[in-house]
């Protein structure tokens, strides 16, 4: 099955849109690194209802109306990537988690690094929020959209970390789960 695409504009740039039949395949950046996020064959769209539902509901968002996306979505990636995406998507509206706590909460906490990199390929942005994945100390991190971004998105849901507040599960932990 072939990739279909539409660009919309948005507070953030730029996105393109990608479905792949009923479902939400990726949401890249404007000016996202070629080859972060590999599929397939595209074609433009040609009307697409996926792709319809998806531009009202990131319009939505923008707007401070909606807070949580209600799409099929289509992930491509390894299994451990998977892993984590699946993960993003369990960030409430609003907050953020560090990557300790994603590796934790996926049961592999010594796969911090690891973490990030998928983070880091998460090919349906905002939808899947990566962008509510932060450093420990509250720190921003990398972001394919890049930090600019991050931080409107983050301000955008009133998630913005303060760095003089001590996150929680900033102390070593034997917990198994952090949920």
């Amino acid at each position: 099955m072939t990739f279909v695409y539409r660009y919309i504009d948005s507070p953030v740039g730029q996105l393109k849109l990608i479905a792949r039949g009923p479902c939400l395949a990726a949401i890249l950046w404007e000016n996202d690194r070629p080859n972060r996020v590999l599929l397939g064959d595209m074609n433009q769209d040609q009307g697409s209802d996926i792709l319809d539902r998806a531009q009202q509901q990131l319009a939505e968002y923008f707007a401070g109306t909606r807070h949580r996306f209600e799409l099929e979505l289509d992930f491509h990636g390894t299994e451990f990537q998977k892993k984590v995406w699946q993960a993003l998507l369990t960030i409430p509206f609003g907050e953020t988690r560090s990557y300790l706590e994603i590796a934790i909460q996926i049961g592999n906490p010594a796969a911090v690094r690891a973490v990030g990199a998928a983070n880091g390929k998460n090919p349906i942005s905002i939808v899947a929020p990566c962008h509510r994945v932060i450093g420990s100390s509250g720190a921003l991190t990398g972001f394919a959209g890049g930090l600019a971004a991050k931080t409107l998105l983050l301000t955008l849901e009133g998630g913005m970390p303060q760095p003089s507040k001590k996150r929680r599960n900033d102390a070593p932990s034997t917990q198994a789960s952090l949920f």
